[in-house]
């Protein structure tokens, strides 16, 4: 985590106001995790934010959950997020990565072991997050994928980063339940 303490503290249960709790919706009865606790200061913005997150995290991603997760989990690294890390190695888990896979993804795209689509993903990752550019030599290495999912792909990485850049720089902290991984402990 970059930050000690959060400069945008995430809203205590009593200071959730009526509009606040509209914003959030009933899908957090329960837990709400410190990322909507912090964005819904801004309860506006926070349901346009939801709204396309939540078309990223759907079925109309063309992505398979396993390999937006693959994405996600590089994007979060490559933007140092340990909070977006956390919360997506659990989901990760649930999409069919595996423990070895999450741990290697950290190395990127040349590490041993990927497939040649898997070893495309993180390369188009790495080059979207360092240079907001596929080139031409990726682009034909994820022939593997459809039009859709190649547009997928890229809305994905732009909506991590855009996430990974509110959790850094407002100081998201971690969930109770969540862990800091050493790498992103820098």
């Amino acid at each position: 985590m970059r930050l000690k303490a959060p400069r945008i503290a995430p809203l205590t249960d009593s200071e959730i106001t009526p509009e606040q709790r509209a914003a959030l919706g009933d899908r957090f009865k329960g837990e709400i995790y410190n990322i909507f606790r912090t964005l819904a200061r801004a309860p506006k913005a926070y349901k346009r934010f939801m709204g396309w997150g939540g078309y990223i995290l759907s079925d109309y991603n063309d992505l398979s959950p396993r390999d937006r997760e693959l994405v996600i989990l590089r994007t979060g690294f490559n933007w140092k997020s340990g909070y977006e890390w956390a919360q997506h190695v659990r989901i990760g888990l649930d999409c069919g990565l595996t423990a070895e896979e999450i741990e290697r993804i950290k190395a990127g795209p040349d590490a041993p072991g990927w497939s040649a689509n898997d070893r495309a993903l993180l390369q188009a990752t790495d080059e979207l997050t360092g240079d907001a550019f596929i080139t031409d030599k990726t682009w034909a290495a994820l022939s593997g994928f459809t039009e859709k999912q190649r547009m997928d792909l890229v809305m994905t990485v732009g909506q991590y980063t855009q996430v990974s850049m509110m959790l850094n720089s407002f100081g998201v902290p971690l969930d109770d339940d969540l862990t800091l991984d050493p790498d992103l402990a820098k």
